[in-house]
């Protein structure tokens, strides 16, 4: 079997590929490198000379060629080899009429556990979400504790919202249910250890990327003086960085996504570095729902991948690029038998879908200055 063509497609705000073989299989992937989709596009037309005419089948060699023969990697051609990693699983799983986790080892689960998102701009509205959640068959929520005015607060304001929005969702809900929190990168470390300390009495499941994610010792630095469980990784995208976080002692999750850190070729190697040391992964997910499908497929296989996370499964606008889309119940994705990733694209469908490029837009706080977001 030959690899005859690679397209990508950009897709809504989405950036996908498909990768054609010579024996009529077809193989779909995803990019996972959400805020630069453009440059990934690019990326992987120069990497379509080298895997066109190659053997789909030789994943692994390939990711080796691409990683040692470039010595350039980062996020926008990892992006780029994740997609097509992706794609080539899918090939190689339908080529034996398996789906991707009888190839990964066998089903370790038969269904995957979301969690649904807390939003709301008061905090009735949270408290409000919350119950409708759990009331919809969630057993574990996420949100991010700050209202839109956050960057315009100083660090005392700030945790003190902080802490009145987790207050309200812990109350609305009872002690029974998991939450966790998102911080997106958006504090300091000295606003990250306020805001931990005061969080203890809430019962947080994990305390996710306090910290912008370019120093591993300021988030050990955070982890002795905060005793949450922290999560951490989502801008990550290799081996390598995954191996010192790990290594480092700081977290009890990890936040590889598939689509951006190596695909399942690198992930499933990080899944198991972190398995060594106890720490759960809880993949980071964005996009289509082509890849929340590829997504549960790591999740089916993977022991230590403990968490799912929400892609609004049941009502993703692109939908209707899938043949059947999945199937959400009760907090749980299902997972599906299907040769591949699970599911079925159809391309004729992707360009009803036409791009929304995302544009870079600042935050900032009260005297001018960016906020320490991203």
């Amino acid at each position: 079997m030959k690899i005859t063509r690679i397209q990508p497609f950009l897709v809504r705000n989405c950036m996908l590929v498909r990768v054609y073989t010579d024996a009529g299989i077809v193989g779909t992937g995803e990019a996972g490198l959400w805020a630069h989709h453009r440059w990934v596009y690019e990326a992987i037309q120069d990497l379509a000379e080298y895997y066109v005419g190659q053997d789909p089948r030789r994943i692994e060699h390939h990711a080796q060629v691409i990683a040692r023969q470039t010595h350039f990697m980062g996020s926008v051609l990892s992006a780029a080899t994740s997609a097509l990693d992706i794609a080539l699983w899918d090939i190689l799983a339908r080529s034996v009429d398996l789906p991707i986790y009888q190839l990964l080892g066998g089903k370790v689960r038969d269904k995957a556990r979301v969690f649904a998102n807390v939003v709301g701009d008061t905090l009735e509205a949270r408290a409000e979400s919350a119950r409708q959640q759990v009331s919809d068959g969630y057993q574990s929520l996420r949100t991010t504790p700050f209202f839109s005015n956050w960057a315009q607060q100083n660090a005392t304001q700030r945790v003190k919202a902080a802490v009145e929005i987790v207050a309200a969702i812990r109350e609305a809900i009872g002690d029974e249910v998991d939450l966790g929190l998102e911080i997106h990168r958006n504090l300091p470390p000295e606003e990250a250890i306020m805001l931990g300390n005061e969080l203890l009495p809430f019962r947080i499941l994990y305390y996710e990327d306090p910290l912008a994610p370019e120093s591993f010792e300021a988030l050990a630095y955070v982890a002795r003086h905060v005793n949450l469980p922290l999560a951490f990784g989502e801008r990550n995208y290799s081996l390598y960085q995954f191996r010192d976080l790990i290594h480092s002692g700081s977290v009890s999750w990890i936040r590889a996504d598939l689509s951006l850190a190596g695909g399942y070729t690198q992930v499933r190697k990080i899944a198991a570095l972190a398995e060594a040391s106890f720490i759960s992964i809880f993949p980071h997910l964005m996009g289509s729902p082509v890849n929340t499908a590829a997504f549960v497929q790591f999740d089916a296989a993977t022991p230590n991948c403990v968490l799912h996370e929400s892609n609004r499964v049941l009502d993703h606008p692109l939908n209707e690029i899938l043949e059947q889309p999945l199937t959400l119940e009760d907090g749980y994705i299902l997972i599906p038998d299907g040769p591949g990733i699970g599911v079925e694209v159809r391309e004729d469908k992707l360009s009803q879908f036409p791009f929304e490029p995302r544009t870079i837009q600042g935050r900032f706080r009260a005297d001018g200055s960016v906020s320490n977001t991203g």
